[in-house]
């Protein structure tokens, strides 16, 4: 049964390619734009994610009045801030991966941006300490516009980028995401400042909130004005045919074909850990680390930068590694690995107090997980191709966020009743288990034998099909 259903897989792969036979492929310039347009979208709304709670305690106090009475609800209530993300992406994605399939990149990314946009400036709004109930609908409101921001760099690098680009364009594409996050990380705490008198904390976040603001409004004009669906001619013959299935295909068909694919379900399930206990952490950090540091908010913020900025650079060379290499299964179980060990060794330097230490453990940390989040979208584009890359990595990014929110919470207690030591060793546990299972998967690259049943010569004649215009056109293969 297993041999009938690839066989079927690969037939429906071939009569792709001989639809696709005479089609002509073209590199524009213009897709570096589009790429910088959705990296700015990314960053702001994942800047958004977290910019509250890497000061969790200020907020804290500043909403006091607003928020349960148990101490341990209160630190629920302001952890619900990053959470609220998790969970608005696990029911939306359907609806959202619909959208992108059926109407493409453009659409997608100005509702995102819209509503991006309209969450920030409704915080603006809630700074008043009684009005925490509305700070959390206007974080609401931005985390559904997270729901247009995750899926969208294995699409973008599909539509846009030729074959030896996309595992680098999809990197990039997680690249503007962390920047966001690093932001996150660093700036609050450098902008709301824990004073005595709360008026001056709503001062500070009124600075903070109204600046992301006025950002976001900025990132919306300049998507609904620029940003453009696809290029008049596909990059590559294996895009084209993804990009043209996308849009023809019936979205519970492909859901059930994804369900069916053992090593796809086995990778979801070990993404989703990775993923989830890299939000955990970042959730948590400001009280992991003020439990041993106290009113060091913003060591908090550059720990949580260190571990952004190092992960950038992991994420860029994984996708650079995979591009040249194409060994994505070796690549996913080798940084899959490191990050357990990085967990490992956060785990049991964190009571040392020092704050090197925790820098140095946060750069390795970071590096590993966030350069597994290209790997794991490339690997997982290659074990369902020609499904829609839209489809594969919402299913990824929803079993994350389901992740996210149970180690959170799971965390987040053991961190109030035990302490970060037994918080951070059930990640620990976590990730070992995602290693074993992630070496069970079976490396199966369709795209990549798609890819050499149809190779295009390197000299292949560039054209368009509607008109002799030549301008934002780049001929040149990496």
């Amino acid at each position: 049964m297993k041999g009938s259903e690839e066989a079927l897989d690969r037939n429906k792969v071939t009569k792709s390619y001989e639809t696709f036979n005479d089609t002509t492929t073209q590199l524009f310039k213009i897709r570096w734009l589009m790429l910088l347009l959705f990296c700015l979208f990314s960053m702001s709304n994942n800047f958004q994610w977290i910019h509250l709670n890497i000061i969790g305690n200020i907020i804290l106090r500043y909403y006091n009045e607003s928020l349960p009475g148990d101490e341990f609800q209160q630190q629920l209530a302001v952890d619900w801030l990053s959470m609220i993300y998790m969970l608005a992406y696990i029911p939306l994605i359907f609806p959202a991966t619909w959208l992108l399939d059926r109407k493409g990149l453009r659409v997608t990314c100005v509702v995102g941006t819209f509503l991006n946009c309209t969450g920030a400036w409704l915080k603006c709004a809630s700074v008043e300490p009684s009005r925490f109930g509305f700070l959390m609908f206007a974080q609401a409101i931005c985390s559904v516009a997270q729901i247009f921001v995750l899926g969208i760099p294995p699409r973008l690098a599909a539509v846009w980028f030729g074959p030896n680009e996309v595992s680098t364009a999809t990197a990039l594409g997680v690249f503007g995401n962390q920047v966001g996050g690093a932001l996150g990380f660093l700036l609050p705490p450098v902008i709301v400042k824990n004073h005595d008198d709360l008026d001056l904390v709503g001062q500070d976040l009124s600075v903070m909130l109204y600046s992301s603001a006025g950002v976001t409004s900025a990132i919306f004009i300049s998507v609904l004005i620029v940003f453009r669906k696809e290029p008049h001619v596909p990059p590559s013959v294996a895009q084209a045919v993804i990009v043209r299935q996308a849009a023809e295909e019936k979205y519970t068909e492909s859901l059930l074909r994804l369900v069916k694919n053992k090593g796809f379900m086995l990778l979801m399930v070990t993404y989703g850990m990775n993923a989830g206990t890299y939000y955990a952490i970042s959730t948590l950090l400001n009280p992991l680390v003020l439990r041993y540091c106290e009113n060091c908010e913003e060591d908090a913020g550059r720990i949580g930068l260190t571990l952004v900025l190092v992960g950038i650079l992991g994420a860029i060379i994984a996708g650079l590694w995979l591009d040249k290499t194409k060994k994505f299964k070796l690549t996913t179980v080798a940084i899959y690995f490191m990050s357990m060990a990085g967990m490992v060794l956060f785990t049991f330097t964190l009571d040392q107090g020092l704050l090197w230490l925790l820098y140095l453990c946060g750069g390795i940390l970071g590096f590993f997980m966030t350069g597994y989040l290209p790997v794991g979208f490339e690997f997982a584009a290659e074990l369902t191709y020609p499904e829609s890359e839209g489809t594969s990595s919402g299913l990824l990014n929803a079993t994350a966020q389901l992740f996210g929110i149970v180690f959170t919470t799971l965390m987040g207690t053991l961190l109030s009743r035990y302490g970060p030591l037994a918080a951070n060793s059930l990640a620990s546990g976590a990730l070992l288990l995602g290693v074993i299972a992630t070496a069970l998967i079976r490396e199966d690259l369709r795209r990549q034998e798609a890819e050499k049943q149809k190779k295009l010569p390197d000299d292949i004649q560039v054209r368009h099909p509607k008109s002799s215009a030549t301008e934002l056109v780049d001929t040149s293969r990496p």
